[in-house]
């Protein structure tokens, strides 16, 4: 996830500051976010199949592999060739992720105890929470990285991290079991099971309402900003940009992992009401922030703080929103499913990162930031529907 993070940061700054439009800047993502769905669609038969430990070692080895590409592909290969490039590697780095990504939430039903709801609840949303701050912590390295060492340098950092890590978790010897399930049929990917169908939905349009302004709109907005101010030279907007995109994940993880004490004592009932009241709120942030971007000044240092503190709330909504998605499809699933159903679950988030990254360009190039946020409030609102239509009775 570290690297993941920085190598998005990096790509999205640099590319940016080679002349690419808005548009063109989301194109850079698209394998990315295309390659997330079909990982999650097969991954789950993939860990049913061949078990935990061979899909997370075949997503690491994956990640370092792409960022090698990065590294080795020639400098005089001219800006087509090295788009290309770049698109394929950030497609077969978004493999990586989810494979990593399906491997460890499927690993937590396993060993959780089967009785223990609120056990299941607080090592997901501290699992889940983790992830997203160590992919902030990777905003924060892409921006600073690409500031102070260049593009190339910064992605041979971030092979170096990689292969420690994997070095590290190839010794610790983890203890899940890594045995798959030979006869489990392909078609089996397609879940029947009408609550797990609805919560996929919601938690589609949930990451695509966040993405549309996310990935493209807010970073290049800030950079404007900065680069537009006398006090900070292109190396500071760089590490600034970078810096608030780190923050706002790292505040976002911390909320999730914080997320399973307010819910404590809670039920699985419970749990289902609380997705159905906390999504209510989420429309409104976008709706009031594209509302000041049409009543005061652009780039004003009031409507930047505005921007700055209204995404920080979003962000901690969101966050909560998030969490109990990732616990509830861990209960609605079953053991033997449950690889199965995290990676149609995780299929759904990330056909919503798609799309929401295709918009977020789209609508940034038409309309600027407050189209994105529009496009983001009717996106949140298709995600409170969906939310409510789960049915809160057990199967």
């Amino acid at each position: 996830m570290l690297t993941d993070g920085a190598l998005r940061m990096l790509v999205l700054l640099n590319f940016h500051l080679l002349g690419f439009s808005p548009i063109q800047l989301a194109y850079l993502f698209l394998i990315y976010e295309f390659m997330g769905i079909l990982t999650n669609f097969f991954g789950g038969w993939l860990v049913n199949r061949f078990g935990l430990i061979p899909v997370l070692y075949s997503g690491l080895t994956i990640q370092v592999l792409s960022l090698l590409g990065l590294v080795l592909v020639p400098t005089d290969i001219g800006i087509v060739m090295s788009v290309i490039f770049v698109m394929v590697a950030q497609g077969f780095s978004g493999m990586a992720k989810d494979l990593t990504k399906v491997s460890s939430k499927s690993a937590v039903k396993i060993l959780t105890p089967k009785s223990s709801d609120q056990i299941l609840f607080r090592w997901v949303a501290i699992l889940t929470g983790s992830k997203n701050a160590m992919k902030g912590f990777g905003f924060l390295l892409g921006g600073f990285f690409l500031a102070f060492f260049g593009y190339r340098f910064s992605i041979t950092i971030l092979i170096v991290i990689l292969i420690t890590v994997f070095v590290g978790i190839i010794s610790s010897s983890p203890s899940v079991s890594s045995n798959g399930i030979k006869s489990v049929k392909f078609r089996s990917i397609i879940s029947s099971n009408r609550r797990i169908n609805f919560l996929s939905m919601a938690r589609l349009f949930l990451f695509g309402a966040r993405d549309t302004w996310f990935v493209v709109g807010i970073p290049i907005y800030f950079l404007g900003v900065f680069e537009g101010a006398e006090i900070f030279g292109e190396q500071s907007a760089f590490f600034l940009v970078g810096g608030y995109m780190a923050i706002w994940i790292i505040l976002y993880g911390a909320v999730q992992a914080y997320t399973h004490k307010i819910f404590a004592g809670f039920n699985d009932c419970k749990l289902n009401s609380g997705a159905m009241v906390w999504i209510v709120p989420l429309p409104l942030v976008p709706l009031f922030l594209a509302f000041t971007t049409y009543i005061i000044e652009p780039q004003s240092i009031i409507l930047t703080i505005l921007l700055i503190v209204g995404l920080l709330i979003f962000g901690a909504i969101f966050a909560v929103n998030s969490s109990l998605h990732s616990f509830l499809i861990l209960k609605f699933t079953t053991l033997e499913r449950v690889s199965l159903d995290v990676g149609f679950y995780y299929m759904a988030n990330a056909a919503g990162r798609l799309l929401g990254t295709l918009l977020s360009g789209l609508s940034f190039q038409v309309g600027g930031l407050s189209s994105c946020l529009i496009v983001s409030a009717i996106f949140l609102l298709a995600a409170t529907f969906f939310t409510w239509c789960i049915p809160i009775t057990r199967k």
